[in-house]
């Protein structure tokens, strides 16, 4: 027996209660962010995030205490780009679409990547539950009549980038660990920041009294819940830990129901549930890695 297998019997129920919190926080975060979209816009609200976010991974992390290898830069900048390009394009999406709708299409990235690592034929399978699922939530026919293509479009593109976000992250990750996302943060934030600063204004941007509220998202969205995953990753077999977190898009829905009243239809809870059967199941199916080498932070 592994060593998280160990903890993970000794104490059943704490790194699963604690990484629900995590996504719960997650979720939270992504609904306060969209509290303010009227305000400060989706560009602002990234911009704000990951520039706090940073600040607080390096305290966190203390990353300036590595020492980065040159074959390593390439990757890491990757890694960069596609946290705050999967992070952009996610708040986009949200200022159009219900937030749980966003995460479920979002999920697809790092569901394709999962499927993709494994050929069996029962993943044919999962691959037609989530082509069901989007079946469902996108514009063809009258069966999602009431979504924004525009906000599909984005939602789908944070999820192309979370899937270069695992790919590169995991390259990236191989030499700094966890201290890997302090680095991301910040070549996320020096390319992203300035975008919202164009696209906001200073003016607004710079407003001292949207600090707390920025401040909440960065904790919410990034600090809080990164730090649980760490205690949960050390806790939890891989497979539970995947198992888990197939349950994002449900959760991100009754965020969305309970802090911003976005009520779905029946159509798009049953897209939902397809994506996180689909999600399950590829985490049941699939070779058992020996180690989780990643976390995932939307």
């Amino acid at each position: 027996m592994s060593l998280s297998e160990h903890r993970a019997a000794s104490f059943p129920l704490l790194p699963v209660i604690l990484l629900l919190l995590s996504m719960t926080s997650i979720q939270a975060g992504a609904s306060l962010a969209k509290t303010v979209f009227h305000v400060i816009g989706a560009p602002g609200v990234t911009a704000l995030r990951l520039a706090l976010g940073t600040i607080i991974l390096f305290l966190i992390f203390k990353p300036w205490r590595l020492k980065f290898q040159r074959n390593s830069l390439i990757p890491l900048f990757a890694y960069g780009i596609s946290l705050g390009a999967m992070n952009y394009l996610f708040y986009m999406a949200l200022s159009r679409i219900p937030l749980g709708i966003a995460v479920a299409l979002e999920f697809t990235g790092p569901l394709a990547v999962a499927m993709f690592s494994s050929r069996r034929p029962l993943d044919f399978l999962w691959i037609a539950l989530v082509i069901a699922g989007l079946g469902f939530l996108l514009p063809i026919g009258d069966s999602a009549s009431a979504l924004d293509p525009i906000g599909i479009l984005y939602a789908l593109g944070a999820g192309v980038f979370w899937a270069l976000y695992i790919i590169f992250g995991q390259r990236a990750g191989a030499g700094y660990g966890a201290a890997t996302v302090s680095i991301g943060s910040l070549i996320a934030a020096l390319i992203f920041f300035p975008v919202g600063l164009i696209q906001t204004g200073p003016e607004i941007l710079f407003d001292v009294s949207l600090l707390p509220i920025a401040f909440g998202i960065a904790i919410l969205s990034t600090a809080f819940p990164y730090t649980l995953e760490m205690i949960a990753l050390t806790r939890l077999p891989a497979k539970t830990f995947g198992t888990l977190m197939s349950l994002e898009p449900a959760l991100g829905a009754l965020s969305g129901i309970i802090f911003l009243n976005e009520n779905l239809t029946m159509t798009q809870w049953i897209a939902l549930f397809c994506i996180i059967c689909a999600s399950i199941g590829s985490t049941f199916s699939i070779k058992r890695k020996t180690k989780i080498e990643k976390i995932e932070i939307e």
